[in-house]
């Protein structure tokens, strides 16, 4: 929460304009900002680390890592699909849960997708945009990175709803949370490769690529096609 107010606080305080401003985001110039610290840390301890655990680990041992933390994310995502009527993404999350918290050994084998019951990722910050509540504007957080001002506002609810948060040891807590965050950021690497190769704008690319995967989750999988109005 301590990062959340410093971003409003610093929001607050205004920004300097920047050249062909994206009206998506307007608080670019505070968001280059806070994108350069995280970017720092993550060259100097995450992408270390995530490397070290990408050539340290088997791929089927980071593939079962992968599958274990995505099966409690789709207790969640068949939640939020319930509460909008989407019975069939529901569906599908729960049986996903109920297969492979079972046949799959707590969710480690992926053996839901073999029987074509499909991954359909929500958040409440997705339920929201279904219920008509516009992404607004978007925001790079301290150490948390890009999001919009909508998943902002229920980012407390959503990390309450991780069933890792809801362990009673606190050691084990926090192992978990640590080796879901590196398992990611590990997942990631090829694409920070891809942009460093390609002399890519890292910044620009990160957000575009951010709001395109919301809109993608915003309609299940199954955007309309982006009609551009030239001026």
């Amino acid at each position: 929460m301590r990062f959340l107010v410093l971003v409003v606080l610093l929001v607050l305080q205004g920004c300097a304009s920047v050249p062909n401003p994206d009206p998506r985001d307007p608080w670019e110039s505070l968001n280059r900002n806070v994108y350069g610290v995280n970017d720092a840390l993550d060259r100097s301890v995450l992408r270390p680390v995530a490397i070290a655990y990408r050539d340290g680990l088997p791929y089927w041992m980071r593939k079962g890592v992968s599958n274990f933390f995505g099966n409690l994310s789709d207790v969640w995502s068949g939640f939020n699909h319930a509460i909008t009527l989407e019975g069939r993404a529901a569906k599908d999350s729960f049986g996903r849960v109920l297969v492979n918290s079972t046949a799959g050994v707590l969710g480690v084998i992926d053996v839901a997708t073999d029987l074509n019951l499909e991954k359909h990722p929500a958040d409440f910050g997705v339920t929201l945009g279904r219920w008509g509540v516009g992404p607004g504007p978007y925001v790079v957080l301290p150490l948390l990175g890009p999001y919009t001002l909508r998943e902002v506002v229920v980012l407390p609810l959503d990390r309450k709803a991780n069933l890792v948060n809801q362990i009673g040891n606190e050691n084990l807590r926090t192992g978990l949370t640590v080796l879901n965050y590196v398992d990611d950021r590990a997942i990631y690497l090829k694409v920070t490769d891809v942009m460093e190769g390609a002399a890519l704008d890292a910044y620009s690319f990160t957000r575009d690529a951010y709001l395109q995967r919301q809109r993608y989750r915003h309609f299940n999988g199954s955007p309309p096609e982006e009609i551009v109005v030239k001026p």
